[in-house]
């Protein structure tokens, strides 16, 4: 029995003995850097087969964990690079004011969003904006300071709607110079309305109105829309089963003028390089 095992620990102290060998002979091989210049391993740094940073052999640079970091965030382990001189901004889901909704939900927070747009008006490496809309809406006054930022920047902009622009994402997508929406893309036009305590005095209709007002003035003011055709849509009663407005689809929205042009995100892309072009054109 005690030969038995005997021969047992010599066995696994070879098996060891064979792991640290081949590990320092992988260690000490020579490999090639980013700059292909020979170079050798530190022995003193195990291989984790196990980590994965991106490059060859695991060698490890500033930019080794971005992999990882993709696989994370997007599920995906291809490095995108989008180009630098156009700025993206997304308004998804439901725009967030100045009360935090629950976690669940999917919000854009305006907060993000103003620095993002003063950001890419201040940067000189940004020649234009590129607005990408799917919103059911949100806070009325959140989403109208959006708008009015975005209309108010010197810079290209170009809006596409994918999927929906509902509510307060109508005066988003007309706040750019060019607007989009996608063939099966929809806009519900309606008037604001609001939810919890509400005090039943004169006052707070007047509110309502005055608001409406801010919100119909600035999308007839930045689109085509006739403000009679608007105000018509805005308060249909027969297109929403238990409330007021109507969904118009990407056709209807074109024809009443509150969308410049139904097209996909090349589209949207082709105009505004040509909006940048003239830009520069006219600046020379």
């Amino acid at each position: 029995m005690e030969n038995d095992n005997q021969n047992m620990n010599n066995k696994f102290k070879q098996t060891l003995n064979s792991l640290d060998v081949n590990r320092n002979l992988d260690t000490n091989r020579n490999y090639k850097d980013t700059q292909g210049n020979n170079k050798q391993k530190n022995s003193s740094e195990p291989i984790n087969p196990f980590l994965f940073n991106g490059n060859e052999d695991n060698i490890n640079d500033e930019n080794s964990d971005q992999a990882i970091e993709n696989v994370k965030q997007v599920g995906s382990v291809t490095d995108i690079n989008p180009v630098k001189d156009i700025c993206f901004i997304s308004i998804i889901g439901e725009i967030e004011g100045h009360t935090s909704l629950p976690p669940q939900s999917k919000t854009t927070k305006y907060e993000h969003i103003i620095p993002m747009i003063i950001g890419a008006e201040m940067d000189p490496e940004v020649k234009g904006v590129l607005l990408l809309i799917n919103t059911v809406g949100g806070d009325v006054e959140a989403g109208l300071a959006i708008s009015e930022l975005i209309a108010s920047i010197s810079k290209p902009t170009v809006s596409i709607v994918l999927g929906g622009g509902h509510s307060i994402g109508t005066a988003l997508a007309v706040s750019a110079r060019y607007s989009f929406i996608a063939p099966t893309g929809t806009m519900t036009i309606h008037p604001i309305r609001t939810n919890g305590f509400v005090i039943g005095v004169p006052q707070t209709f007047r509110y309502f109105q005055k608001m409406q007002e801010r919100i119909t003035n600035f999308i007839v003011s930045n689109s085509r829309v006739d403000r009679e055709a608007l105000l018509k849509y805005m308060y249909d009663t027969d297109e929403i089963a238990n409330d007021v407005g109507t969904v118009l689809n990407a056709e209807e929205v074109v024809e009443i003028g509150l969308i410049d042009e139904i097209g996909g995100f090349s589209s949207a892309m082709s105009r505004l390089r040509k909006l940048i072009s003239e830009m520069q054109s006219s600046s020379n």
